[in-house]
């Protein structure tokens, strides 16, 4: 049984494929297409999906498409898709809905409250659930205005940062700062004990579409005349405000238990899943890793295969190593139609130790293999790497690759079964889903990755998802006696993951990166 899912048609498109109750692929348009025009059918990622599980567009018997569609008619989406999959039975699932499927069929869990929070998804912007085997609904759900993604964007927005776009910015700026803060934005949310949220509208002013929309009343519990230009001084604490704020109101709706699913573009928020792991509230937690808009056309086919058709309880979500990956010929083909000169590594070994070699010698690599990563974050398959033993790698990737702020750290990869010699962390280490902390032996080691009070990026390896990877780790480790990597995503000029060898090239020859390992190739500069 073959169902095809498709979500973010409005926004960050992307499409899933199950068969038989395995997810096979799943493709962001974005990445396969550099491009989305919202509204309209993502059709390279289709063709993708269809491609990597080795489908004809005839043999899918399901389409399910996750809500928001656009502001045109739906029918004329409805026969475009008709006719590109023309024997698959529609189901449509709305957007919330498609969030907390992602999330809990996604699980090993039997049974789960789910939490799902974003901005606005057809006018519902948060919820909680129940789900019990096959089964999923909502017990508690909440509207616009009263959203913790909106109060999040407009302080990313008060603080020079672009709404909806740069929220990770705020995020990781608010590890630098104090939350003195909080109590304002408590109040902003009206936040009480047991209780949903209600937005206090006093705080914000409708006439104001800059700056993120606050009122005269905000202003005034800053200390500041209404309108002003926010301090620099003020920036991280405020960052840390509505962070602290949002932890504490999504702990209070999650309430406690056995187990909690969180899905929607908050669960992006690694401070959040942490607060969430580290309270004590729950025994087990588990984040969408994918948990955005890209992620309702996960949730989508999952829905469609539990709820719609009846089947049981599929298996869990795995990997997020669901994309295309490039055969040497192909990889060749581009090399060599580029004019490039390159080496050919003839063994895995010799591939590894040509790339501890580099990262020795305090290079930068990027480093792309075996098939792309679902979602933003790069897993070890299309990323750039560095030495933790080199003391300029941070500020190198920072200042001369990636051209972002300093307070922006990178993750520190390391094989799953020895992550607890150097950190402590959470289960979602194994997404880049969480943060934890250095232990103390070795914070010295990984200082410039500290995003204050010890937190840091944890990316836990495991063999059987990435052995590539995960040897590439310890052979780092045996030659330096530290099997840490700092990896952040292979991308530049604000584009998603490269996917195709040619993005490879492009951004690699644009960039400060030292060499580039694609495939069994060795490129240097």
């Amino acid at each position: 049984m073959i169902i095809l899912g498709i979500g973010g048609v409005l926004n960050d498109a992307a499409v899933a494929l199950l068969k038989d109750g395995v997810l096979a692929a799943a493709v962001e348009q974005k990445k396969v297409a550099h491009a989305h025009r919202p509204g309209e059918l993502p059709e390279a990622a289709i063709a993708e999906c269809l491609r990597i599980a080795g489908v004809t567009p005839e043999q899918v018997e399901c389409t399910a498409l996750a809500r928001p569609l656009g502001t045109g008619a739906e029918t004329t989406l409805h026969l475009s898709l008709r006719a590109l999959l023309p024997n698959a039975q529609l189901v449509l699932v709305d957007h919330h809905t498609a969030h907390a499927a992602s999330a809990y069929y996604a699980s090993h869990f039997d049974s789960a409250t789910v939490v799902t929070f974003d901005r606005l998804g057809d006018l519902r912007c948060g919820a909680v659930w129940h789900g019990e085997g096959t089964d999923l609904r909502a017990e508690r759900e909440l509207y616009y205005p009263d959203s913790l993604g909106d109060l999040y964007g407009r302080v990313t927005a008060l603080l020079g940062f672009r709404q909806n776009v740069d929220e990770h910015k705020v995020q990781w700026m608010s590890c630098g700062g104090s939350d003195r803060f909080a109590p304002i934005f408590l109040d902003i949310l009206q936040h009480a004990p047991g209780k949903l949220p209600r937005v206090d509208r006093g705080y914000y002013d409708s006439n104001r579409l800059s700056d993120g929309g606050f009122s005269g009343k905000f202003y005034a519990r800053l200390g500041l005349e209404d309108g002003a230009a926010i301090p620099a001084e003020m920036h991280a604490d405020l960052a840390a405000g509505v962070q602290k704020a949002v932890e504490t109101v999504v702990l209070n709706v999650a309430g406690s238990g056995e187990n909690l699913c969180l899905a929607g573009g908050l669960a992006f928020n690694a401070l959040l899943v942490a607060s969430l792991e580290r309270s004590g509230q729950w025994k087990n937690v588990y984040v969408q890793p994918a948990s955005g808009n890209t992620g309702t056309a996960i949730g989508a086919v999952y829905y469609a295969w539990h709820r719609t058709l009846r089947q049981p309880r599929s298996a869990a979500m795995s990997t997020l190593l669901l994309g295309p990956e490039y055969s040497p010929e192909a990889i060749k083909q581009v090399l060599e139609n580029c004019k490039l000169r390159f080496r050919y590594l003839l063994t895995t070994g010799e591939l590894i130790e040509r790339a501890v070699e580099e990262l020795n010698a305090d290079k930068i690599i990027a480093w792309m293999h075996g098939r792309m990563e679902f979602g933003p974050r790069a897993l070890g398959n299309r990323s750039i790497l560095a030495s933790p033993r080199n003391p300029y790698s941070t500020e190198n990737l920072n200042s001369f690759i990636k051209h972002r702020e300093p307070f922006r750290k990178f993750a520190a990869s390391v094989p799953a079964e020895i992550a607890a010699e150097y950190f402590e962390t959470g289960p979602n280490a194994r997404s880049l889903a969480t943060v934890g902390r250095v232990r103390e032996a070795h914070r010295k080691t990984f200082e410039t990755a500290i995003l204050g009070d010890g937190h840091v990026r944890v990316h836990a390896v495991h063999r059987e998802e990435n052995p590539l990877y995960w040897e590439l780790l310890h052979a780092f480790g045996r030659s330096t006696g530290l099997p840490v990597l700092y990896n952040t995503s292979f991308n530049l000029f604000g584009d998603p993951l490269v996917c195709s060898p040619r993005d490879a090239v492009r951004s690699f020859y644009s960039s400060g990166i030292d060499a580039m390992f694609v495939g069994q190739f060795q490129l240097q500069k």
